[in-house]
C-alpha cells in the first residue's frame, strides 16, 4: 500500500477533529424544567437528557421532595451512525415558598447548567377543617400576651388518618425569639367527628427578647402516605400537606415596678417535704424545701433563698435537684433541695421561712411566695464521754477533772457553815478511798473479756440494724448517720471515734468525703458523696476487733508506768 499523501493526511485529521468535537457536543447533558412557575402545593417535573448515564438527584433534597422517578432510551440514525439518548424525569415537590434554585447536577463526567423556580405560598396554609381531612396540624400557645424573657409554651399537633411512609413536621422560630424543641414526642389516637385520627404531640419553648408584635411561623407537615384505592385508581401521589395559621404575639416590656431578679411566672409555689421540731445541740438535722414554677426553664430560675439561722445554728445546703415538664402546655420546673441545720445549743431555733418575689403574668402584679417559720425545740447534746456532774458525783474530784458551776455551788454552800465544810471533806475522803478500793478489786478479778460486758442482751437490744443504716444512708444527713454508725460500734461518739473504729479503708474514706462534700463552700458534690457512701457500707459496717486492756494491778487513776 503505498503511503498517504500530505494532503490525505491533513483530511483525515480534520475529520477526526470533527468526529470529537460532535462526540463532545453530543456528550453534554440537557436538564429543563416542565414549568417555570409553581405553588407550594404543586409539583414540578424536571426532565435531563443525556448519553453519559444516570444523573445524581442528591442536591435537590435540600429545597425538594423527590418522588416519580422515570427513564427512557432513544436510539436512532443520524448521518450515516446509530446515537444513543437518554431521558431521565423526577418529579419535585417544593418544601418552601420564594425563588428556588435547581443546582447543577452531575451527569457522568459533565455537569447541567442550574434552573430556577417560582414558588409561591398558596393559600393552603389555612389548616383543614377537622373531620374530613386526611391530616391537619394545630398550633397552641400557652401565653398570647407574655412578657419580655418569659417562657411560652408552644405545642404542635399533627392529626393524620393514613399510615405515613414519611413525613417531616416544624416551626421556624421567629425573629425576636429563641425557640427550642424540648422533649420527646408523644404519640396518641383521637376520635374526632367520627373519623379516627393518629396524633403526634411535639413542644417548643419560646422565649421572646424584645417587646412588640411577633409573628410566629404556622407549623407545617410535609409527607406522604402508603396510598389507598382512590391514589392508585386516579393517579394520586400520596403527598399529604398540612399547616397551621401564622400567631401574632404581643410581647409586653418588663413592668416598671417588677421585683428583681426579672422572674415572671404562672404560678409559683414553695413548701416543706421535710420540716423536723426537734433537735439536739451538735447534731444535724434535715430540712427540705420543694419549689413547683409554672412557666419557667431550669436556666430561667434564680437559685432557692438559703435558709438564715443566726448566730443560733449553722446551714449546710446540698446542690439542688431539677425535674422540668409541662403543665398542658405550659413548663413546669419542680427544684427540691435539702439543707442540713446544726443548731449551736439548747433552747428554741426559729429559721425564718424562705421568700421569693416574683411576677404573676395572669394576675399582672408582684406576688411573693412564702414559707411559715420553722420552729424547733433544741434539746442537750447527746451525753459523751464526760456526763455533766451533779451534787453527789464524785467524778469532779478526781485527778484530771474540771470543776463546773454545780462544784462551785456545792463548795459554796459548804463553806458557809464550818461543820459543814469539814463534814463535806471527810465525805469527798471517804467516798475516793471506796472508789480506790472497788476499782482495785474489779481489776483483780474482771476476767479477759469483762471489757465486753457493756454488750449485752440489754445493750445489744438497741443495736441498730442494718435496715435502719440503709434509710440513713438514703434520708439523713451525715450526723445521724455517725450516731447511728456509733451505736452500731457499742457506744462510740462523734466521727473521729467512728473513723478509729472502723477497719475497711473505703469505708472511712467515704465517710470523710461526705464530710468534706458538706463543709465545702459550694456545698461540694454531696449526691456523689452520698452514692460513695451507700456502696461502701452496704454490708454494714466493718468494725475493728476490741484490744485487750493491759492488767498492771493497778488502779486505773494511775498512769501504767510506760
Amino acid at each position: 500500500m503505498s503511503a498517504a499523501s500530505p494532503t490525505q493526511r491533513w483530511w483525515r485529521a480534520c475529520a477526526w477533529l470533527l468526529l470529537g468535537v460532535s462526540s463532545l457536543a453530543q456528550a453534554q447533558p440537557r436538564a429543563w424544567l416542565d414549568r417555570d412557575a409553581i405553588s407550594d402545593t404543586d409539583t414540578v417535573t424536571l426532565n435531563i437528557e443525556t448519553d453519559a448515564g444516570a444523573p445524581d438527584y442528591a442536591p435537590l433534597q435540600a429545597d425538594f421532595e423527590l418522588s416519580g422517578q422515570t427513564s427512557s432510551r432513544q436510539v436512532q440514525w443520524s448521518q450515516g451512525a446509530m446515537q444513543s439518548r437518554s431521558l431521565y424525569g423526577v418529579a419535585l415537590s417544593p418544601r418552601r415558598s420564594g425563588v428556588l434554585t435547581i443546582p447543577a447536577l452531575q451527569v457522568g463526567a459533565a455537569r447541567t447548567a442550574p434552573l430556577q423556580l417560582t414558588v409561591a405560598a398558596s393559600a393552603a396554609a389555612t389548616p383543614a377543617v377537622p373531620g374530613n381531612a386526611t391530616a391537619f396540624v394545630e398550633m397552641e400557645v400557652d401565653d398570647a400576651t407574655p412578657y419580655v424573657q418569659q417562657s411560652v409554651g408552644v405545642v404542635v399537633r399533627l392529626y393524620y388518618a393514613s399510615q405515613l411512609l414519611s413525613g417531616e413536621l416544624g416551626v421556624d422560630a421567629p425573629e425576636g425569639a429563641s425557640m427550642q424543641r424540648v422533649g420527646e414526642d408523644r404519640s396518641l389516637v383521637r376520635e374526632i367527628n367520627g373519623r379516627r385520627y393518629n396524633l403526634v404531640e411535639r413542644r417548643y419553648l419560646l422565649i421572646p427578647e424584645r417587646s412588640g408584635p411577633l409573628v410566629l411561623p404556622g407549623a407545617r407537615f410535609n409527607g406522604r402516605s402508603a396510598g389507598g384505592f382512590f391514589d392508585d385508581l386516579f393517579g394520586g401521589d400520596g403527598r399529604l400537606r398540612a399547616n397551621a395559621p401564622d400567631r401574632t404575639l404581643h410581647v409586653q416590656a418588663q413592668p416598671d415596678a417588677a421585683p428583681q431578679p426579672w422572674l415572671p411566672l404562672h404560678d409559683l409555689r414553695l413548701r416543706y417535704t421535710a420540716a423536723p421540731t426537734r433537735a439536739r445541740a451538735g447534731e444535724a438535722v434535715t430540712v427540705v424545701v420543694e419549689a413547683v414554677a409554672d412557666g419557667a426553664t431550669r436556666a430561667q430560675f434564680p437559685e432557692l433563698p438559703p435558709l438564715d439561722a443566726g448566730p443560733g445554728a449553722q446551714v449546710f445546703a446540698e446542690p439542688p435537684q431539677y425535674d422540668e415538664t409541662f403543665n398542658g402546655s405550659t413548663p413546669r420546673l419542680t427544684l427540691t433541695r435539702r439543707y442540713s441545720v446544726v443548731p449551736r445549743e439548747p433552747g428554741t431555733l426559729v429559721i425564718p421561712g424562705p421568700r421569693m418575689a416574683w411576677w404573676d403574668v395572669r394576675g399582672r402584679q408582684a406576688r411573693t411566695a412564702t414559707l411559715p417559720d420553722l420552729s424547733l425545740a433544741v434539746a442537750a447534746g447527746a451525753p459523751g464521754t464526760v456526763p455533766p456532774p451533779t451534787a453527789l458525783d464524785t467524778t469532779s474530784a478526781l485527778p484530771g477533772t474540771t470543776a463546773t458551776p454545780s462544784d462551785a455551788v456545792t463548795v459554796a454552800a459548804a463553806a458557809s457553815r464550818p461543820w459543814g465544810w469539814i463534814a463535806a471533806a471527810a465525805g469527798f475522803a471517804a467516798l475516793w478511798l471506796l472508789t480506790l478500793a472497788w476499782a482495785w478489786r474489779r481489776r483483780r478479778v474482771a476476767a479477759p473479756g469483762a471489757s465486753h460486758a457493756a454488750v449485752g442482751p440489754a445493750a445489744s437490744a438497741q443495736v441498730p440494724s442494718r435496715g435502719e443504716l440503709r434509710r440513713a444512708l438514703d434520708h439523713e444527713g451525715l450526723d445521724e448517720i455517725v450516731a447511728l454508725l456509733g451505736r452500731m460500734g457499742g457506744g462510740v461518739h462523734g466521727l473521729d471515734a467512728v473513723l478509729a473504729r472502723l477497719a475497711d479503708p473505703a469505708q472511712r474514706q467515704a465517710l470523710s468525703d461526705m464530710q468534706a462534700a458538706r463543709w465545702s463552700r459550694d456545698g461540694g458534690d454531696a449526691t456523689q458523696a452520698r452514692q460513695a457512701l451507700r456502696r461502701a457500707f452496704h454490708d454494714g459496717p466493718h468494725w475493728q476487733p476490741p484490744q485487750a486492756a493491759e492488767n498492771t494491778g493497778l488502779a486505773p487513776l494511775y498512769p501504767s508506768g510506760r
